[in-house]
């Protein structure tokens, strides 16, 4: 599900920037996407990787631009946004409901954003090499791809829009053409064209990302087989074809109800290990307290034995 937003967001750009038809373009990205899922042809993932750092860096400097253009109205967008986000506009009108209402549309959107406690971020924390050589100091990297993602590059996002003064309920500009609309007034047609390039790869990654993600949980259910991989990726390019034609609240509305199920589950299982947290993060700051580099050693959790591998964590 989480694919067909990514392909509506190319679909839209592209067709907002150069008038490319929707299908067309979810066809192509189903084309490329299967030749590396299915064709093992990893350099263009590989290509797409190397690319989208720069342009996410290329993105917060053009950010950071608009903010310095319009410096005198940055404070009142601000105001604007936390009045906002809480309801207190609402509220002050009578409007019962505003506080969660906003709130509500918040963590969908946030959640989206930064997969926080949906379980799907500790796939890619599982391949990496945490330093120190302990799984705290992976929390923390984990927690900072969500302070990057949400509150930089997101809020940049957001402040480009309200500053642009484009946003108006009810005109029917919402998504990545609000985005692209609001970029062109800041800058020029320009504004258009690099956002269009950026979320092509930006989202391209995505999907890519997310279908290892499912690889891995369809090999640990056991079925990572061929006809289980066939029916997989078969499903994820059906999903990019069909998210790539339909409305962004359509697809929104899937990816709420996907993202709904799986932070329930994922939360239970958060509960349940809060003690094995608990330890481990003691244990991290007792040895940062001591002046050492914090090492992780299994065999101080004996109810992990038997749940890791215990070479990924030899000293």
């Amino acid at each position: 599900v989480f694919n067909a937003v990514q392909a509506n967001s190319i679909s839209s750009a592209l067709n907002n920037a150069y008038g490319f038809d929707k299908l067309y373009v979810g066809l192509a990205i189903a084309g490329v996407t299967a030749l590396v899922v299915f064709g093992g042809i990893r350099n263009i993932a590989r290509v797409a990787e190397i690319v989208v750092p720069i342009m996410a860096i290329l993105y917060l400097l053009l950010a950071i631009v608009v903010l310095v253009m319009n410096i005198t109205a940055v404070p009142h967008v601000l105001s604007l946004i936390f009045k906002s986000a809480f309801g207190l506009e609402q509220a002050a009108g009578g409007v019962t409901g505003g506080v969660v209402a906003a709130m509500l549309n918040g963590v969908k959107r946030g959640l989206f954003s930064n997969e926080a406690g949906m379980g799907s971020a500790p796939n890619i924390a599982a391949v990496a090499t945490p330093t120190p050589h302990h799984p705290v100091s992976q929390g923390f990297v984990q927690a900072l791809g969500v302070f990057i993602d949400t509150l930089l590059i997101c809020t940049a996002t957001a402040l480009m829009i309200l500053l642009s003064g484009l946003l108006e309920p009810g005109s029917g500009l919402t998504g990545i053409e609000l985005t692209q609309q609001a970029l062109s007034t800041h800058i020029g047609a320009a504004g258009m064209h690099f956002v269009a390039i950026a979320i092509l790869f930006f989202a391209f990654t995505s999907i890519i990302g997310n279908y290892s993600y499912a690889e891995n949980a369809l090999t640990y259910l056991g079925a990572g087989n061929k006809f289980g991989f066939t029916v997989l990726r078969c499903a994820l390019l059906a999903m990019v074809v069909w998210g790539a034609v339909q409305q962004v609240a359509t697809v929104f509305n899937a990816a709420d109800a996907s993202m709904g199920l799986m932070a329930t589950i994922n939360l239970v299982a958060i509960v349940l290990l809060s003690g094995t947290v608990a330890k481990l993060t003691q244990d991290y700051f007792s040895q940062k307290k001591a002046g050492q580099s914090p090492t992780f050693h299994a065999e101080d959790y004996p109810e992990l034995r038997g749940q890791i591998d215990a070479d990924i964590w030899k000293r």
